[in-house]
C-alpha cells in the first residue's frame, strides 16, 4: 500500500484520478457504414478542425480555431490540421461548399484522421451531407462541448442536466437506420384486427423520438427536485442575510484557482477547458472578518449552447441571487476582451445577473503581458488584477469586495444578556464588531448589522442608556 503525500487537497486527488486512464491512438475500430454515427458513443482520436471565417479579422478566426484545437484536445482527441475557409455565410447544404468539402476528404485520406470538427452548430442536414462527402464521423462544436461536460460532469445533478442537454441535442438530428428497422407494421401483420389496428404503426424513428422526449421530461423532473436541495440552502443563507459572491467567467480562466487561494476550498485545478462543472460554495471572510459565500459556477465559452444554459439554469441561479459577480478574465489569454464580451453575453440571459454589481478580475497577471493588463484595467475601470497562483493582488481584491458588499445599515450599542450569546456570534459573523464590554448584567455590544439581526436584537437586547 503507497503512503499518499498528507499535504494533497481534494482537487489534487481528482485530478489524479482523471489523469490515470488516458486513450491510446491509433486503436481505432471505426464502422464502415458512417450513417449510424449517432447511434454509436462520441469517441474522438485523429481529427481535423473545419472553421468557416464569415466576419471579423484573420485573427479573430484563427484564435476560434485555436479555441476548437483546446477543446478538442480536452476531449481526448489528437489534432491533426486545422482549416478556415473564407465565405461571406456558411454554406446552408454542406457548411463550407461542396468544392471545399472534396478538399477536405483528401485532406483526412492523406492525413488519417477518423473525425471532421466543424467550429459552429451545423444542422442536420449539413452533418449529413457533411459527412456523405468525406466519409468520415462529422461533429459540430456543440457535440464537442456536450461531450466534454459528459466526460466530466460528477454529481447527480451535473450529470442529469449533461444528458438534458445532450438529448435536445440529439433529438432534431435522429436518422432511421434503413427499412429494414424503419416501421412497426399495424394491420393483421401484427395482429391487430378491427377499427385502430391498421395502419403502417409508428416508425422507428417516431419511435425514438417519443423515448427522447419522455426521457427529457423525467429528467426535467429529476432537476427539478434536486434543485430543492440547493434552493433550501440558498434560502437559508438569504435569511440570515449572509452576503453571497459569485465567480463567473470564461472557462480556464482561474476561477476555480481563485476560489482556492481565496477559501482554501480545494477544489480540482486543471489547466483544461471545462474541467470543474459542479458549483462550489464556501464561507470566507473580509479584512474586517465580515462573513460572506463564495460560489464557484461552470465556466464560458464562445457560442455556449443553448441547450446547456438552459440545462444548467438551476445552477447558474448563484449567479442571478449573488449580491457581487467576480468576472474572472484571463489576462494571459491573446483576445481577453472578446472573453469578457462572451461572458456578458451569457450573463444577460440569467434572469437578474443585469443589475448585480460586476468587478472584473483580471488573473494569471504572472503570465500576462504588462502592456495587455494596462490596456484590460483602463477599459473595465471597476477591475482589480490579481494572481492567483502567486497570491499577487489578492488583498487589494478582498478589499474591493469588502466596499462592494451590502452596506451594514444599522449601527447598533445595547445590552446583550448572557444567555444570548448566540447574537454576540451572529455579530461577529454577520456583521461588523466595533466594541464589546462584559459587565456584571451582559455584554454591551458596538456593532452594525444587518436588518435581521437587528431586529433580533432590539426585541431581546437593552439600550446601554437605560441600564
Amino acid at each position: 500500500m503507497r503512503n499518499e503525500p498528507e499535504d494533497l487537497a481534494v482537487g489534487d486527488y481528482e485530478l489524479e484520478e482523471r489523469q490515470a486512464l488516458r486513450r491510446v491512438a491509433g486503436l481505432s475500430t471505426e464502422l464502415e457504414d458512417i450513417t449510424e454515427v449517432e447511434y454509436r458513443q462520441l469517441r474522438l482520436e485523429r481529427v481535423v478542425l473545419v472553421g468557416v471565417w464569415a466576419g471579423g479579422t484573420a485573427l479573430d478566426a484563427e484564435n476560434s480555431l485555436q479555441e476548437l484545437k483546446l477543446l478538442a484536445e480536452t476531449a481526448g482527441s489528437q489534432v491533426l490540421e486545422g482549416l478556415i475557409q473564407r465565405r461571406d455565410r456558411p454554406d446552408p447544404a454542406t457548411y463550407i461548399g461542396s468544392g471545399k468539402a472534396i478538399e477536405l476528404r483528401d485532406i483526412v485520406a492523406a492525413s488519417g484522421a477518423d473525425t471532421v470538427i466543424c467550429d459552429g452548430e451545423l444542422t442536420p442536414g449539413q452533418l449529413r451531407q457533411l459527412e456523405e462527402i468525406v466519409k468520415v464521423k462529422v461533429i459540430d462544436r456543440t457535440a464537442l462541448i456536450l461531450d466534454i461536460f459528459a466526460q466530466h460532469a460528477k454529481s447527480r445533478e451535473g450529470k442529469a442536466q449533461v444528458e438534458l442537454a445532450q438529448l435536445q441535442y440529439l433529438l432534431p438530428r435522429l436518422r432511421g437506420w434503413g427499412g429494414n428497422l424503419s416501421r412497426q407494421v399495424g394491420g393483421r401483420a401484427a395482429g391487430g384486427v378491427g377499427i385502430g389496428g391498421r395502419g403502417p404503426g409508428e416508425t422507428k424513428i417516431e419511435l425514438d423520438r417519443r423515448r427522447i422526449r419522455e426521457r427529457m421530461a423525467k429528467l426535467r423532473r429529476q432537476i427539478k427536485e434536486m434543485s430543492t436541495a440547493r434552493q433550501t440552502k440558498r434560502h437559508r443563507r438569504q435569511a440570515r442575510e449572509v452576503p453571497a459572491v459569485a465567480i463567473a467567467g470564461y472557462t480556464n480562466a482561474g476561477k476555480s484557482s481563485l476560489l482556492n487561494r481565496l477559501t482554501g476550498a480545494g477544489v480540482l485545478v486543471e489547466d483544461a477547458l471545462f474541467a470543474t462543472l459542479d458549483p462550489t460554495v464556501r464561507k470566507a471572510r473580509t479584512p474586517d472578518g465580515r462573513l460572506f459565500t463564495l460560489a464557484d459556477t461552470v465556466g464560458f465559452v464562445r457560442h455556449l449552447p443553448h441547450q446547456l444554459v438552459e440545462a444548467f439554469r438551476s445552477t447558474l441561479e448563484e449567479v442571478g441571487d449573488a449580491d457581487l459577480i467576480l468576472h474572472v478574465v484571463d489576462g494571459s489569454h491573446p483576445d481577453p476582451e472578446s472573453q469578457i464580451a462572451a461572458v456578458r453575453e451569457v450573463l444577460a440571459e440569467i434572469e437578474g445577473a443585469r443589475d448585480i454589481p460586476e468587478i472584473v478580475v483580471v488573473n494569471k497577471a504572472d503570465a500576462a503581458d504588462p502592456v495587455v493588463l494596462t490596456r484590460l484595467t483602463m477599459k473595465e475601470r471597476h477591475s482589480v488584477v490579481v494572481s492567483a497562483r502567486t497570491g499577487a493582488g489578492i488583498g487589494e481584491l478582498m478589499a474591493v469586495i469588502e466596499r462592494e458588499l451590502p452596506r451594514l445599515d444599522h449601527e447598533v450599542r445595547l445590552l446583550v444578556p448572557y444567555d444570548r450569546g448566540d447574537l454576540i456570534a451572529r455579530a461577529h459573523s454577520e456583521g461588523e464588531v466595533l466594541s464589546l464590554e462584559h459587565t456584571g448584567d451582559g455584554t454591551v455590544l458596538h456593532a452594525r448589522v444587518l436588518a435581521d439581526l437587528y431586529a433580533e436584537l432590539d426585541r431581546v437586547a437593552k439600550p446601554v442608556e437605560t441600564v
